[in-house]
């Protein structure tokens, strides 16, 4: 059960914000190289202007300083900058970052579909996504257990793995065998060295793995120039915003679009036209959240080659509104989830407002 706690209720002039802390169990325990969870904490932001809702969701990382706290003062200094809805756009952009400026961003842009009846594809210029393969991840534990929880994905084409240093080879021959048709996604979360990444290439590409996210620390990755390896590399952790691209030349080949990491999709739409320009492929990732937090991000699709938008298959409970999935399968998602340009306001945030 999704619990939620009212942080934040603002009351503007002509328009009203709420932020709510939620609590989001998952099926199983997450665990990545720097660390485990149980529930996914996350921020959701409504946004109320005209008798019209629009609803976004953010995952405060601690690995970019971010916690519930900071992301709710950001929020906060958003709206002590504005007292009018006409003047929002500009302060969230002005006054805010990461987490806090995606729920921002993704709120206010599903409150102005409504406003304006046009679709959020109208509004960037995007094509209608189409349903498309997401990747399914498995956490870090023993190679026997990954290879267990890797056979109830044998139908899926594409699998995540996190892996941290310790018995990389092993981990992946264990999963491989168990799923020897499927590709691979292997994310360090910058804990390997430069060693590790060259001396696994070569058996980690004969095992299907197709791309290395983040092999190394952000900021520590320069040696990533000299290397010659048959597997993409993606920068996760090092990129964030269309500003670190020109240093991710001749480092990387595939970039992380995360939303919040940009700050929104505001940020993200420019952040992916220009990697692409740049050359580099996209791969469409996310933190550990509900379907409301995947949609915005799902609207990218047509770009990237790589999606892993699978966090609602990571959740116990998840939106009335939801993705669905299938054997990797995600299909577009219904505009009463978000983005819907009806009037009728999501049953599901009219019901939070209320707290």
């Amino acid at each position: 059960m999704i619990s939620s706690k009212k942080l934040l209720h603002f009351h503007g002039e002509d328009f009203e914000l709420l932020a709510i802390k939620q609590s989001i169990p998952l099926k199983h325990v997450f665990r990545i190289a720097r660390g485990a969870k149980h529930s996914a904490q996350v921020v959701v932001v409504l946004l109320k202007y005209k008798g019209l809702i629009g609803w976004g969701e953010s995952v405060p990382y601690g690995r970019y300083a971010e916690t519930i706290e900071s992301t709710i003062t950001a929020i906060k200094t958003v709206c002590t900058h504005t007292k009018q809805f006409m003047g929002l756009a500009h302060s969230i952009a002005s006054n805010s970052q990461g987490a806090a400026q995606n729920a921002l961003d993704c709120a206010y842009l599903d409150l102005q579909a409504k406003l304006t009846r046009e679709t959020i594809e109208t509004r960037f210029n995007l094509p209608n996504p189409q349903a498309v393969i997401t990747a399914q991840t498995l956490s870090i534990d023993t190679p026997t257990a990954m290879a267990e929880a890797a056979k109830t994905l044998e139908k899926s084409p594409l699998i995540k793995v996190k892996l941290d240093s310790v018995d990389i080879i092993e981990k992946m021959t264990a999963i491989h065998n168990m799923v020897p048709h499927s590709l691979f996604i292997v994310d360090a979360n910058e804990a390997w060295s430069i060693d590790e990444l060259r001396q696994s290439a070569d058996e980690l590409a004969a095992l299907n793995v197709v791309l290395i996210e983040q092999p190394l620390p952000a900021g520590e990755d320069e040696a990533l120039t000299e290397l010659n390896i048959d597997i993409a590399l993606c920068a996760d952790e090092s990129c964030h915003t269309v500003k670190d691209l020109p240093s991710l030349l001749g480092k990387y080949d595939v970039v992380n679009i995360k939303l919040d990491k940009t700050g929104g999709l505001t940020e993200a739409v420019t952040l992916a036209e220009q990697a692409k320009l740049m050359g580099f492929d996209i791969m469409l990732g996310c933190m550990v959240g509900s379907s409301l937090a995947m949609a915005p991000a799902f609207l990218l699709s047509p770009f990237a080659k790589y999606i892993d938008l699978d966090g609602p298959l990571l959740v116990k409970d998840d939106r009335q509104v939801s993705f669905d999935i299938h054997h990797g399968l995600m299909q577009p998602f219904s505009q009463k989830l978000w983005g819907g340009i009806t009037p009728e306001s999501n049953s599901e945030a009219s019901h939070l407002l209320k707290l």
